[in-house]
């Protein structure tokens, strides 16, 4: 050993040898403590489960015939339709028709309804199976069609009727209004047709006008299928206030207010419906001959085509051509009335000495004779003066009384109750 080795080691005291062992022990100590603490911290190793093996039998594919199965066609009937014309569109043999027709519960099927609904059945050749309609709103009818006959099923589908109630105030037009108030269509026009006899819904009706309706609705299978008619219903029309209840009477349903006068008058103010007011009786100036003379009638515009109605019962007393007032027919009421139909585009099927009803088409709107426009020319007649039938005063039909008028009041009073409800209601909401 060098010199300068012996001099570095005398340096070192016995305090440097006992820290030199000290670190010594510590740094052996780290060695054995690092390695046992990284493992505590690694996560524990999965246990392994033990796996078997299943077999297990597959489901056996279905067996194919190699065949199609059966497949319906349905066919909403179109304007013009016959069953004969739809079973030629499918294809169907001519002498089927009438092997269907043949079976009583088909009767229905010789005059088919528009938008009316057909099922067929048929096979993949293209033969009929079955053929499946509605006869009515709650009769279902299938024919099982076979080479040895038709087998028929009739299935009863029972409706429901469903009460349902409106109520509204006019703010620009009926319909618009009836719609708002939840009414369909056909219930607002039950509703017009109902009050035509005292109220012109063409021009008397007004803003602030309000109505209350109860009404039918017909459900099936949880779905509406059709309207079942206003029940009772109330107009307020410039603050007077109309009242209509429908009963039967006399084997006829009508409508009747409230002390059980029918309100349908002997005589109609309005023969047409959809119809605007276009010219008033009295004086006037004449759209073609371009003179002051009197108007001794009312005119409503209406579309050519549009139906004219009888105003009244009553026997045909003229059909013809009739100077300037073109197609005409006139209608004798008795009592000394008479009414006048002018301007028609066509007559209905009435002919001279024939009795009409009240309500019945008797011609058409349109512009024959003097005329400008499509419109009905009508006059309101009494011992052969010509009147106002907006202002005379139209003869009342005698009311309900004794045993009748006392069925007509037990019968209508769960609808009047609940129009009252509804009137007080409706003021209610409006003072508010």
């Amino acid at each position: 050993m060098s010199q300068h080795s012996n001099t570095a080691l005398g340096r070192w005291s016995r305090d440097h040898y006992l820290l030199a062992g000290a670190f010594g022990v510590l740094g052996t100590v780290l060695i054995a403590i690092v390695p046992g603490f990284a493992n505590a911290m690694r996560p524990p190793e999965p246990t392994a489960i033990p796996l078997s093996t299943i077999e297990l039998p597959l489901p056996r594919p279905a067996a194919s015939s190699g065949v199609a199965g059966p497949r319906w066609q349905f066919v909403q009937v179109q304007p013009g339709q016959t069953l004969g014309s739809i079973f030629a569109d499918l294809k169907l043999p001519a002498e089927l028709v009438a092997r269907v027709m043949a079976v009583p519960a088909a009767q229905n099927l010789s005059h088919l309804r528009q938008g009316q609904e057909l099922g067929f059945e048929l096979t993949p050749d293209g033969a009929l199976r079955s053929l499946r309609f509605d006869a009515s709103a709650e009769r279902r009818v299938e024919l099982a069609v076979a080479a040895d006959g038709i087998d028929a099923k009739v299935e009863d589908r029972p409706i429901e009727h469903r009460i349902q109630v409106g109520t509204g105030t006019i703010t620009g037009s009926l319909y618009a209004d009836g719609a708002k108030a939840g009414l369909s269509v056909a219930a607002i026009n039950e509703m017009a047709n109902v009050f035509k006899y005292d109220i012109d819904f063409v021009e008397d009706v007004r803003d602030g006008d309000t109505f209350q309706v109860v009404y039918e609705e017909l459900w099936r299978d949880g779905q509406r299928v059709g309207a079942g008619g206003v029940i009772g219903a109330t107009f307020v029309n410039r603050g007077k206030r109309y009242s209509a209840f429908r009963y039967e009477h006399d084997g006829k349903v009508e409508f009747f207010d409230e002390t059980g006068r029918p309100l349908r008058k002997t005589l109609m103010r309005i023969p047409i419906e959809f119809a605007r007011l276009s010219s008033t009786f009295g004086m006037r100036k004449h759209p073609v001959l371009g003179r002051m003379r009197a108007h001794k009638g009312v005119d409503y515009a209406a579309r050519t085509g549009t139906p004219i109605m009888a105003a009244g019962d009553g026997k045909v007393s003229f059909v013809g051509w009739r100077n300037g007032y073109g197609r005409a027919v006139i209608i004798d009421h008795g009592q000394g009335r008479s009414t006048l139909y002018g301007h028609m585009s066509a007559w209905g099927k009435e002919k001279v000495g024939q009795h009409v009803s009240q309500g019945s088409t008797i011609g058409y709107v349109g512009m024959s004779g003097l005329a400008t426009g499509p419109h009905l020319h009508y006059e309101f007649r009494i011992n052969g003066v010509q009147v106002n039938p907006l202002t005379v005063t139209m003869p009342k039909p005698e009311p309900l009384a004794g045993v009748e008028l006392a069925r007509f009041r037990a019968q209508t009073a769960p609808a009047l109750a609940q129009l009252h409800s509804l009137e007080q209601r409706h003021t209610r909401l409006a003072m508010r």
